[in-house]
């Protein structure tokens, strides 16, 4: 089979898409802190533990020879997990600091796309159709979640702005990339990588809003609890309402 013909291994990016992605870059705050910090485990100890998850779940993600939701899924969160303990090991206990380490991912993410772009001749979703392209994807998406805890972190924290505050100017500017997306004829390549970058800050201030302290701003639930809740959602929005894979470009 040619890697033209080759059966997608991503979902078509619809609303549903969406939904689940946000409730899995959140999820991937609250299990990654509740593995972190409640179980006193430590950030690097739990950057290995989800680190051996992700490479576990993407590598059965690429061998697999078709679309599986599930893997598919798994993957994504294990990325969540591993973005957000990995990115607080840096900033946290490096002391790299949020502004550091968010300028450091996002020259990565802009190098691993622009690596992608050079070796296979685009970054659309649609050609993630032969394991090379699938490994420059899970990278960037590794580097993206990453990126979107130190961003939702440096905002909240950093400027000022608090969980709230920060989750409605990243839901602000979500919306203006569906603008853009719905409005204009700007490469949808181009919005979807943005709305894709910009979910995992929102998910990183939404999950810190539901389980740090009140007096931090939050609503001091339990990150067990949130995170089985999230992990509900999931479940039900992918056997609910199974979704396809994504089409080949005409």
């Amino acid at each position: 089979m040619t890697s033209e013909r080759a059966a997608s291994k991503v979902p078509e990016v619809t609303l549903l898409f969406w939904t689940v992605k946000v409730a899995a870059t959140t999820l991937g705050e609250t299990g990654g802190d509740a593995v972190s910090m409640s179980m006193k485990l430590g950030y690097l100890v739990a950057t290995v533990l989800f680190a051996a998850l992700f490479f576990a779940a993407v590598t059965v993600q690429i061998r697999a020879k078709r679309f599986r939701p599930v893997v598919y899924w798994i993957t994504i969160i294990a990325t969540t997990t591993v973005g957000t303990t990995l990115a607080d090991f840096a900033d946290r206990s490096l002391g790299i600091g949020y502004a550091g380490g968010s300028s450091l991912l996002l020259a990565l993410l802009v190098a691993s796309l622009v690596t992608w772009k050079l070796v296979c001749g685009t970054v659309a979703i649609s050609s993630v159709r032969t394991p090379r392209a699938e490994v420059f994807y899970w990278v960037t998406i590794m580097f993206s979640q990453t990126l979107g805890t130190a961003l939702g972190d440096w905002t909240a924290d950093s400027a000022g702005l608090g969980y709230r505050g920060s989750a409605l100017v990243f839901g602000a500017m979500l919306l203006v990339i569906a603008a853009l997306h719905f409005g204009t004829r700007i490469s949808r390549t181009f919005t979807f990588w943005a709305a894709f970058i910009l979910t995992r800050p929102l998910g990183a201030v939404v999950g810190d809003f539901l389980d740090k302290p009140h007096a931090d701003g939050g609503l001091a639930l339990s990150r067990f609890a949130a995170s089985a809740a999230l992990l509900a959602i999931i479940a039900f929005c992918i056997f609910a309402f199974p979704s396809r894979a994504a089409r080949a470009a005409h």
